[in-house]
């Protein structure tokens, strides 16, 4: 008999099920994956993704690329946006809540008295989905971290760690050699890693090294460069080159960085899944992320621009991209963060660009209140302008009656922030496409 029948039912279930929301460890998983009849080593080619910021976008690329060079790909990746069935996708398509259930039952029955987190039984069905999906390639995006990340039961046929910041602290350490040495734990003995960041921890360096991993480090074995007529090239100390590639469907400059880890990846897998020169450029044509800078028109003519950026890393970058896109209005910012993040250094970021803040509760584990915003705030200037409110979406209303033509909104500082605006507006993608829940 089923536990329960609807998938949110099962979802607030799993939420309350273990004592703790993130419990490090990969011994609990491992028991009831054993049940399952799952081993370590998956019946197909798997990358593993870490990172402080650019594990989506990566993520994302890989997918794109994949698919355009004809393999049957699945890609897992963590949080959701609008529905929690982004999380688990095959050939581009988001699981069923039918799948998903019936994956739940059998995990649920196969526990025997195990806790799991709501993490762990994603990660569980998203692998039984794949195994019986018959993939070529899975990509797996850990959730926090990496070592004790419960994506790392699944031994990786290469490593990508995009960028090392400051992020999590309290689990993972307050600078960035204890995040690194985290993180480079999802690399293997003998197997091709990859690093995006152009100064990786020494930790991280030393730990591939001391496993026998072959890591491959951006500046070092891998160049990207811009021309302004011609796109972007690419080359490596493997003598493989590309030259003049198109940039990806992503915003930013980052997102040619993140693409160069990528190709990395991709050359390093090329005996088992050969990708073409014209799949290359097509899937960094073809890739999307909502939630990355994303452009959105409302019917005020009022651009809205949707941004996960929570962090300082991730901050300074959308400051960036803001500064670099002009405007003839004010900025305006509707912004809500967790509790786990470092406040003050994400709003210092962003200071010199927004005009008028918006800020809101957010009524999720973890979420600071905009009173507790507004102190930081008024703390970092008295003078300030910005309005507090208990939700969301109060605080998005309020922005958009203040919004005139030529200023515009940017909605940032969690994935339930962006998620709360996306699910409840009827917004155009400035590209064209219709956005809404």
């Amino acid at each position: 008999m089923n536990r329960f029948n609807q998938l949110s039912d099962w979802l607030a279930w799993q939420e309350a099920l273990h004592h703790k929301s993130v419990d490090f460890g990969i011994e609990r998983i491992g028991q009831v994956a054993t049940r399952l009849g799952i081993g370590t080593r998956l019946p197909f080619a798997v990358i593993s993704v870490a990172g402080t910021n650019g594990k989506g976008s990566c993520v994302a690329l890989l997918e794109s690329i994949l698919r355009q060079a004809g393999y049957r790909v699945g890609a897992y990746t963590s949080p959701h946006l609008l529905r929690y069935n982004e999380r688990i996708r095959v050939m581009g398509q988001e699981a069923s809540d039918r799948v998903l259930m019936e994956a739940f039952q059998e995990i649920d029955e196969a526990r025997d008295g195990t806790t799991l987190t709501y993490f762990e039984f994603s990660t569980l069905a998203a692998v039984m989905l794949f195994r019986r999906a018959g993939l070529d390639v899975a990509i797996l995006e850990v959730g926090v971290g990496g070592r004790l990340d419960a994506v790392n039961l699944f031994d990786a046929d290469l490593a990508l760690i995009t960028t090392i910041g400051i992020d999590h602290v309290a689990w993972l350490g307050h600078d960035r050699e204890s995040i690194g040495r985290e993180k480079a734990g999802i690399c293997r003995s003998g197997c091709p890693a990859v690093c995006g960041d152009p100064q990786p921890p020494i930790s991280l360096t030393d730990h591939a090294r001391s496993i026998g991993a072959f890591l491959y480090r951006t500046g070092k074995d891998f160049w990207f460069s811009m021309d302004t007529t011609e796109g972007w090239h690419w080359d490596s100390v493997m003598g493989n080159a590309h030259r003049g590639l198109p940039k990806p469907a992503l915003p930013g400059r980052h997102q040619i960085q993140n693409a160069a880890a990528v190709l990395m990846g991709i050359e390093l897998i090329r005996n088992r899944l050969p990708v073409s020169t014209e799949a290359l450029r097509r899937g960094l044509g073809a890739v999307t992320l909502p939630g990355r800078f994303q452009a959105l028109l409302g019917k005020d003519g009022v651009t809205r621009i949707l941004d996960v950026a929570h962090n300082q890393k991730a901050a300074q970058m959308l400051a960036r991209m803001l500064l670099s896109y002009p405007r003839a209005g004010r900025t305006l910012a509707v912004f809500g963060i967790l509790e786990d993040k470092d406040m003050e250094a994400v709003l210092r970021a962003l200071w010199a660009v927004v005009d008028a803040w918006y800020v809101s509760d957010l009524h999720v584990p973890r979420g600071r209140t905009a009173k507790e915003i507004t102190t930081t705030m008024l703390r970092i200037e008295p003078g300030v302008s910005v309005t507090p409110a208990t939700t969301v979406l109060d605080a998005y209303d309020s922005a958009s009656r203040s919004a005139r033509p030529g200023d515009r909104i940017v909605i940032f500082g969690s994935f339930h922030t962006v998620s709360e605006v996306l699910k409840s507006s009827d917004l155009v993608d400035c590209r064209g496409q219709t956005s809404s829940a």
